[in-house]
């Protein structure tokens, strides 16, 4: 089932999982508005950063000690730099099991569920000097009950669905003084996918579909070429299929009727099902990339990789894609 609250509808359309909402609660301009900043983002370790975000700016004072993150993509990127936040929340779609990609990296932090909602009382009782909250602020008014805690950071673009996780790293690199380590985390990253591109030159102006298949409802398809979950697949030469941009997107995803499967026709096809058989799409056997072999069903953790990336994330995915971004290659 598609869940219908336009916080998750923006960010995971693609995915079919439980709301996460504040507990105790009653295009190009996107991606240049993050970009931006990221940019804009100014200070250094032990003084001030100021972070422009989506809903005005807020100001970290000192390098923060005690940090709570309650978006994935923030908790990858401080692990990746070497400071783990004090407390993260936990993914409530993988049964309590960890992403593969982290390790041991979260080994000393105190993972937070969100079954039910950010449960604001357990993130006062953190005394965070600073809380990442990305997209799981679904309003001005969620945001406001953290920023009463403290410092806080949703998304960095103004009407973002997934930020990019360059842009988030180069912020973090801000607010604890590791700028270098920053540029350095998201350069290495470009050299891999620079050195996957270099053995897959097929790629160079093929397209791709990245969607949810959702039965007995419909199909969630990435529509959003600014969005920050198409970075790693723009890197390897890919684009989103023609088909699938001319529809109307909701946060950088289009709904397309169980019926509209043909609109899917990329020369590489990432598909989530939930569980079900692919097959029991209308004329999914027909699609370009199914004929080709270049098409993939992922498991959960797999997609979730892929749709809101990470520098941890992305090459964990994209091995599990290989095979068919070799086939859409040849």
């Amino acid at each position: 089932m598609r869940t219908a609250p336009r916080a998750l509808a923006g960010l995971l359309a693609i995915l079919s999982i439980a709301t996460i909402a504040v507990a105790g609660c009653g295009g190009d301009d996107d991606d240049d508005a993050a970009a931006g900043a990221a940019d804009k983002a100014t200070g250094s370790s032990g003084g001030k950063v100021v972070v422009d975000h989506q809903f005005g700016e807020t100001t970290i004072d000192g390098t923060p000690e005690t940090i709570v993150s309650l978006d994935q993509q923030w908790t990858d990127v401080l692990v990746a730099l070497g400071e783990p936040p004090a407390a993260y929340g936990l993914d409530p779609n993988t049964g309590g099991k960890e992403y593969p990609w982290r390790g041991d990296g979260l080994a000393d932090s105190e993972g937070i569920s969100l079954t039910d909602g950010i449960p604001i009382e357990k993130v006062a009782t953190a005394e965070p000097d600073l809380i990442l909250v990305g997209w799981a602020a679904e309003d001005e008014a969620a945001y406001q009950r953290l920023a009463d805690i403290a410092p806080t950071i949703p998304l960095l673009g103004k009407d973002a669905a997934v930020d990019r996780w360059q842009d988030m790293a180069t912020v973090a690199g801000k607010f604890l003084g590791k700028e270098d380590a920053a540029s350095k985390l998201v350069s290495d990253a470009a050299a891999d996918i620079e050195a996957l591109k270099a053995g897959l030159p097929g790629l160079a102006g093929k397209t791709y579909a990245m969607a949810n298949f959702v039965p007995g409802d419909a199909i969630y398809v990435v529509a959003d070429p600014e969005d920050g979950s198409v970075v790693a697949f723009q890197d390897l030469g890919l684009q989103i299929t023609p088909t699938v941009l001319e529809q109307k997107a909701d946060q950088g995803r289009a709904e397309l009727s169980l019926e509209n499967a043909q609109l899917l026709d990329a020369d590489l096809l990432v598909l989530f099902t939930n569980g079900a058989d692919p097959n029991e799409l209308v004329g999914y056997r027909d699609l370009p990339a199914v004929r080709q072999g270049a098409a993939v069903v992922l498991d959960y953790t797999a997609v979730m990789g892929l749709n809101t990336p990470t520098p941890l994330s992305i090459p964990y995915s994209l091995e599990q894609i290989e095979p068919a971004l070799q086939a859409a290659a040849a």
